[in-house]
């Protein structure tokens, strides 16, 4: 088979951009990936091999998959995008090859298989400190995903006094290349609902940036202090309700701080965030002033832009930023305490979701039990109050647009909200209330995805009961995981993941079912037992998962190696599912969602409008982890 010179593949790269140089300032800017190609070693000689259909390629691509030089397949392979390898061996190389119209192009870069049934990545954990939450991006513009890791150290839940541990932000490579530290400092505390950190391409470089709440003392990578090093705004409880609050953008293949503005919004007075959230009270020691979230947006649709948020149980104000050319810039703030948006007081969640609820190609921030727009003005309020989890998605694919799953705190009634459903489901475009349960209860985990083949769309659990339909339908028990999920074997079903383990639902006997443990791994965050990061990092469309082993010496990355013949563009080409992965550190974790309906009976999912920014680098000379 013939394979084309580089040269002319670059010239018709080139043609194609400059004939889509008009249209394609209307699609949203992605990043260029790698062919994603990883191997993992079974027994002796059986090898597991996966990799990436880009977004942007065509459906009818095929691949051909070499060891050692040495095509392994017959004929161009359509049907999957991984290979099972019964001839290989711990010494051998893998490649793989894309084809177009019986042309083979250029040859993705070599692997070697894992030895282990996973990817060890070792760190620099400070001495007292745990890895925790971590995001994903490609620092420095070679097309593989690179590890921006929260190391936390001695941590505290806004209610309780304490002084904490400064947090400390690191990056690696997955060959365990350390790249930059990052110390907040002591006027930036530690815990759940203090550090949101964004790590996404943020200016179509090519190369990703961190963006995080700073404060006086906070040390970028390269050594610089923001602020007053001396300062130390920590008060008798160990908070800090006074000193100035910052916004920095850091770069972020070297940690450098690239650009420092205020916060916005400021705290304020701390006793002007209460609301009708949870249990409707207020306070002023800083456990609603101190509440933050944080999140990426398309919010015109073309580019991104890194959303920061303050409060939750009352008052909630969303700033907009944008990083481009050099600047960082305020696009718009939404503020409820502004006259006429009393009703969105006192609806945000301990966690957010970017969509597009209205298909015009620019993204809405589903902030709990309310939406705001693209534009910044808020689009509904459900009244539903303040939650801890939620799911969006296409939920229910017989009806049109998505829907989301909530979870609220609804125990303590609050004059003008008689709704009180602890878990409800609603349209993600109007606010409608489709069905909800256990009025008056706090409900703390709840989960919703399509688990059983026998009833279209996701299912659904949490509070009290058992399973139900995406209708509302009874079903019996559910599965005792209540809080991640992932797409693990090879059916179109989703799986259960909760610790350190990953479990499959047997709907006939209505039991779920052990299938993957990490072992010598820990997960994160208490009784939320969530994983540093889960997210579709190599290999074909389902998810790794990256735990820390139980020393805190070393991220593990896991991937099945489960054949399946379902064929899908990677997943982090779903412009939904990407920012998922961006905002999945933020407070209570939650899983991430495609912007379509995943499951038994899809249709074929829907072409990403993107065109990917940075350098095309699908194959290539140097080999991964």
């Amino acid at each position: 088979m013939k394979k084309l010179p580089v040269e002319i593949i670059a010239a018709i790269v080139i043609g194609l951009l400059l004939f889509t140089a008009d249209w394609a300032s209307a699609q949203r800017h992605m990043e260029h990936l790698d062919r994603g190609v990883v191997a993992v070693l079974e027994g002796r000689s059986r090898v597991y091999v996966g990799w990436r259909l880009l977004g942007t390629e065509p459906e009818g691509m095929a691949f051909n998959v070499y060891r050692d030089g040495v095509r392994l397949n017959a004929e161009p392979m359509t049907d999957s995008t991984n290979f099972v390898d019964a001839r290989g061996g711990p010494t051998a190389t893998y490649t793989v090859c894309p084809v177009v119209d019986s042309v083979e192009g250029q040859a993705s870069a070599p692997v070697s298989p894992w030895q282990k049934d996973h990817l060890a990545i070792a760190l620099q954990t400070p001495e007292g400190y745990r890895p925790n939450d971590a995001s994903a991006g490609d620092l420095d513009g070679d097309g593989m995903y690179d590890i921006v890791l929260h190391q936390a150290g001695r941590s505290r839940d806004n209610a309780s006094r304490g002084t904490t541990d400064p947090p400390i932000l690191e990056a690696y490579k997955l060959d365990g290349t350390f790249l930059w530290r990052i110390n907040l400092g002591r006027n930036i505390r530690e815990g759940a609902h203090y550090t949101q950190f964004m790590v996404y391409d943020l200016d179509g470089d090519g190369r990703a940036e961190v963006a995080c709440k700073t404060a006086d003392g906070t040390v970028d990578g390269q050594g610089v202090t923001i602020g007053d090093a001396e300062a130390n705004w920590v008060n008798g409880d160990g908070k800090i309700l006074d000193g100035p609050e910052f916004f920095t953008i850091f770069d972020g293949q070297t940690g450098a701080a690239l650009a420092t503005a205020d916060y916005v919004p400021a705290r304020g007075d701390v006793g002007g965030w209460g609301g009708v959230g949870g249990n409707g009270s207020n306070d002023h020691n800083g456990n609603r002033a101190d509440r933050f979230l944080a999140c990426v947006a398309y919010l015109d649709g073309e580019r991104p832009s890194v959303v920061m948020c303050r409060g939750y149980y009352g008052r909630s104000v969303l700033a907009a930023w944008d990083w481009r050319e050099g600047k960082l810039t305020l696009r718009w703030v939404f503020d409820s305490a502004q006259p006429g948006l009393e009703k969105y007081s006192g609806q945000g969640n301990h966690n957010l979701s970017v969509v597009d609820v209205d298909a015009d190609g620019k993204d809405e921030i589903i902030y709990g039990s309310m939406c705001v727009d693209d534009d910044g003005m808020g689009l509904y309020s459900t009244d539903l109050r303040h939650g801890d989890a939620m799911h969006v998605s296409d939920l229910d694919p017989e009806r049109p647009g998505l829907e989301v799953w909530g979870i609220h705190e609804n125990e303590v009634p609050i004059p003008g909200y008689e709704n009180g459903f602890g878990a409800a489901l609603f349209d993600a475009r109007t606010g409608e209330i489709l069905w909800g349960k256990d009025a008056g209860l706090d409900v703390g985990r709840g989960v919703a995805a399509d688990i059983d083949p026998r009833y279209p769309g996701a299912e659904c659990w949490g509070g009290a009961g058992g399973l139900r339909t995406i209708k509302g339908e009874d079903l019996g028990p559910r599965p005792w995981s209540q809080n991640f999920l992932v797409w693990w074997d090879g059916d179109l079903l989703r799986e259960t993941l909760n610790s350190v383990r990953v479990g499959k639902w047997d709907w006939a006997s209505g039991q779920e079912n052990i299938i993957f443990t990490a072992a010598g791994c820990s997960s994160n965050n208490g009784s939320k037992s969530t994983p540093a990061l889960s997210a579709d990092l190599l290999g074909d469309w389902r998810e790794e998962v990256i735990w820390r082993s139980r020393d805190n010496k070393e991220l593990r990355l896991y991937t099945t190696t489960v054949p399946t013949s379902y064929r899908f563009p990677t997943l982090m080409h779903d412009p939904q599912y990407r920012l998922s992965i961006a905002w999945q550190n933020v407070a209570y974790n939650q899983p991430p969602h495609v912007g379509f309906y995943l499951g038994t009976g899809m249709a074929p999912p829907p072409r990403p409008d993107i065109v990917l920014t940075g350098v095309d680098v699908t194959g290539g000379d140097e080999g991964r982890p």
